[in-house]
C-alpha cells in the first residue's frame, strides 16, 4: 500500500556552485518497483528492474522548457551516476 505525500528537496552540486530548492508530492510508490512524483507541472517515473546480479534504473521525466534538454538528461545522468556510486561502496 502507498500513501501521496509531500516532500521537499534540494538538488546541488557537489562543488556547491548551483542548487535549488523543489517540492514534490509523490503521487505513487510501488515497493521494490517503482515510483512517481510530481513536480509543479512535470512528473518523473523511477523505476527498478531486477536483472542477474544487478539493477538497471531507469528514469522517465517530463523535460521543462527553459533549459536544453541534452542538459536536462545530463543532470539527470549525473544523479544516477552518483546514486551507483554510492550503492557500489556502501
Amino acid at each position: 500500500m502507498w500513501e501521496v505525500f509531500n516532500k521537499r528537496l534540494r538538488a546541488e552540486e557537489r562543488d556547491g556552485s548551483f542548487g535549488f530548492d523543489f517540492e514534490a508530492i509523490y503521487d505513487e510508490i510501488k515497493p521494490g518497483g517503482s515510483f512517481t512524483y510530481s513536480f509543479g507541472e512535470r512528473k518523473a517515473t523511477t523505476e527498478f528492474k531486477n536483472l542477474i546480479n544487478q539493477t538497471e534504473v531507469v528514469i522517465v521525466f517530463d523535460p521543462e522548457n527553459e533549459i536544453p534538454i541534452e542538459m536536462q538528461r545530463g543532470g539527470w545522468q549525473s544523479i544516477l551516476d552518483n546514486f551507483k556510486n554510492y550503492t557500489e561502496t556502501n
